[in-house]
């Protein structure tokens, strides 16, 4: 619908700027709805391609994540979040891609390794689903991969969200880990390796984000990172002059991206 009226021109058809200038909306939004603080905002390095493991429990976890990035985050999201008529079109429009839970999804991976050969940050949610019980499940290949693939660091993040809802507005916390070299063999022990540390290192930055919530959000963590509020433009990183998006069959609807006016759009809203 908002696709087809052409809305996503206004930003120039680039995730980049479209996430930086809707941050204007979604902070203020943000923060009425799920009030949050941050730490650790600037291990997300300033430059280069980079991909982000994050555990997951809440329908809200991509966008608070994303509030407290200084990066443009290129998400892979389920498909069926991102065809829901504008919500999934405006996620769409600022990075995300569709993955398809349960299925050896190549296409979805090829989008990811194209945001990173561009020099974009890929989100994953690393345990691949939301988790009901209050704590970090086991977690996918998927992140570690694809880092080990591409010879990106991984940063990991730990978010504290269980139990939110529109009905409890309950406080948010994210802490940022200092970037992941995963220097591993790329075959299947070497993405075992990898996924049991990003496991590790998200769990116990889980772990920080919930103390630090039940701690009322000290002003520092005992790793040293210090206390921050959600991200205004003035204060991220932009970079318009990255690719945008792919051209090829692969990253063709319903899994990729929005733009381009050769594409198909009733694919967006009617999927």
């Amino acid at each position: 619908m908002l696709t087809r009226l052409g809305l996503y021109k206004l930003f120039g058809e680039n995730p980049e700027r479209a996430w930086d200038k809707g941050r204007w909306l979604v902070t203020p939004l943000m923060q009425a709805i799920a009030p949050s603080y941050g730490y650790g905002h600037d291990r997300v390095p300033a430059r280069g391609a980079l991909v982000v493991a994050v555990n997951h429990f809440s329908e809200i976890d991509p966008t608070l994540v994303g509030s407290h990035s200084r990066r443009a985050l290129y998400y892979m999201a389920k498909v069926e979040l991102l065809s829901v008529p504008v919500a999934g079109e405006l996620l769409r429009w600022m990075g995300a891609f569709a993955v398809r839970r349960g299925e050896g999804d190549r296409d979805s991976l090829r989008v990811a390794r194209w945001a990173l050969d561009a020099g974009h940050a890929v989100g994953v949610f690393a345990e691949g689903t939301r988790q009901l019980r209050g704590y970090p499940g086991p977690m996918h290949a998927g992140a570690a991969m694809l880092a080990i693939q591409a010879g990106v660091p991984l940063v990991p993040c730990g978010i504290d969200s269980f139990g939110w809802s529109l009905r409890n507005r309950r406080r948010c916390c994210v802490v940022w880990g200092e970037p992941l070299s995963l220097d591993l063999p790329r075959n299947g022990r070497g993405y075992k390796e990898g996924t049991a540390l990003v496991e590790e290192r998200v769990t116990a930055l889980w772990r920080l984000a919930a103390q630090a919530a039940a701690d009322g959000f000290p002003d520092s963590l005992p790793d040293g990172a210090r206390r921050g509020k959600p991200l205004y433009p003035t204060r991220t990183l932009e970079y318009p002059e990255l690719p945008s998006w792919p051209t090829e069959s692969w990253a063709a609807e319903p899994l990729g991206p929005v733009y381009r006016s050769h594409r198909d759009y009733t694919a967006v809203t009617n999927a």
